[in-house]
């Protein structure tokens, strides 16, 4: 045999050794792109086409009613509760970083969309808050500020759960101030003409306690204040000339919800599940005692009332139609939906909506089905089974011809 061909038999072979090569790693090729593009949406993208449907609600002001004088300044505002950061003790390292991150490009999308002035976190932001030692309080706050990070024009308040410093026989003046040291001391928060009562309703068990009879006192202040900015033209002379509060009735945001006796009236695609729903409430556990309700809607007169701890959505009116709003998890250790509040607040008015987080149902069907898909695309490939096109295509031809 002439070299010449010897040579162009060796070039022959060696192509077609290399076909399958190439072949495969074009296969491998595809497999990469589906993957990281399922991992793309499904972690990232998803996040931004869901809130991006939500928007502010619109609130009434008296230029709209065609009053007079400068337009009330709106406030727009986030609520959300019960993010329930898992600690040391409890929290498997999978579903620490699995929860965190969904809260965390969560909250970001949120803040980048939506554009909120103030948010309010309603208790329970930590799980494990209640028995952590020093050290793991301080990684926990550590991770807290990473995930609801937020630009300095962007104000985050919060109060205090039964996770965060204990219910009332675990908590303690330590607790208190640790959890005060991050989240500010302020019990009364005033801008834009608005009032917001930020309530301690762990120290509302109402037995006299040291801490529970400092935490009464303290509203009592506030209550004086409040209504010194309602009827200073009335009362001067009790008011005194100290700094006077905004005219407006107060928002009053707390943990533990006002005293109700279940979840019975409480509807909506996030309220809790009917096996729940009839469970009556224990008092100073599941909600505050029928005493300590009565005492802040009398003290305060709130206009409406913000609160957490139940992981389920709820409205309820209470004495004169004071509206009270159960705010859900934002953790998807507690809800397959997960949501936060968003309120266009006026020293007057207010107007309130509900923004709804990805389904984790929806997550894990898009996983399971893109595994699917790369599952028989391998076995395609590895001619284990017929594609689905050349099968259709044969049982089409057979069709034909019979």
């Amino acid at each position: 045999m002439a070299a010449g061909d010897m040579a162009s038999t060796r070039l022959g072979a060696g192509r077609q050794h290399l076909r399958p090569l190439k072949r495969r790693g074009l296969v491998l090729l595809r497999l990469t792109a589906i993957v990281f593009a399922v991992l793309l949406f499904c972690e990232f993208l998803i996040y931004y086409l869901v809130i991006f449907r939500c928007s502010w609600p619109a609130v009434k002001t008296p230029a709209d009613a065609g009053g007079l004088g400068t337009p009330e300044p709106v406030l727009r505002a986030m609520f959300l509760a019960d993010t329930h950061l898992l600690g040391a003790v409890r929290g498997h390292w999978l579903d620490k970083l699995r929860r965190e991150w969904q809260m965390e490009r969560a909250f970001q999308t949120a803040l980048w969309l939506l554009q909120p002035e103030v948010v309010f976190i309603l208790g329970d932001i930590f799980d494990e808050g209640k028995w952590s030692s020093s050290q793991a309080w301080a990684d926990d706050v550590g991770r807290f500020w990473k995930i609801f990070r937020h630009p300095p024009h962007v104000q985050l308040r919060a109060v205090a759960g039964n996770h965060d410093i204990g219910f009332h026989y675990q908590m303690n003046t330590y607790k208190i101030k640790r959890f005060e040291k991050v989240f500010s001391p302020e019990r009364l928060f005033s801008w834009k003409g608005i009032n917001f009562v930020m309530v301690n309703s762990v120290a509302l068990e109402g037995d006299g306690c040291d801490i529970c009879s400092g935490a009464e006192a303290e509203l009592l202040e506030i209550s004086h204040r409040l209504n010194c900015s309602r009827e200073q033209e009335h009362r001067p002379q009790e008011c005194g000339d100290g700094q006077r509060l905004p005219a407006s009735a107060p928002i009053l945001l707390q943990h533990f919800p006002l005293y109700r006796r279940n979840d019975a009236n409480c509807s909506g695609e996030d309220a809790a599940p009917p096996d729940e729903k009839y469970t009556p409430f224990k008092e100073r556990y599941d909600a505050l005692s029928q005493e300590a309700s009565r005492k802040l809607l009398w003290w305060l007169r709130p206009r409406l009332v913000l609160s957490g701890h139940t992981h389920s959505a709820c409205e309820v009116l209470h004495g004169a139609g004071v509206l009270e709003v159960s705010v859900p998890s934002f953790s998807w250790r507690n809800r397959n939906n997960p949501s936060f509040i968003m309120g266009s607040v006026t020293p007057t008015e207010y107007a309130l909506a509900k923004c709804y987080l990805p389904c984790e149902d929806t997550v894990l069907t898009t996983y399971c089905t893109a595994a699917g898909g790369l599952m028989l695309l391998t076995l395609v490939h590895a001619g284990l089974v017929a594609s689905p096109f050349h099968f259709g295509w044969n049982m089409l031809r057979k069709f034909k011809t019979t």
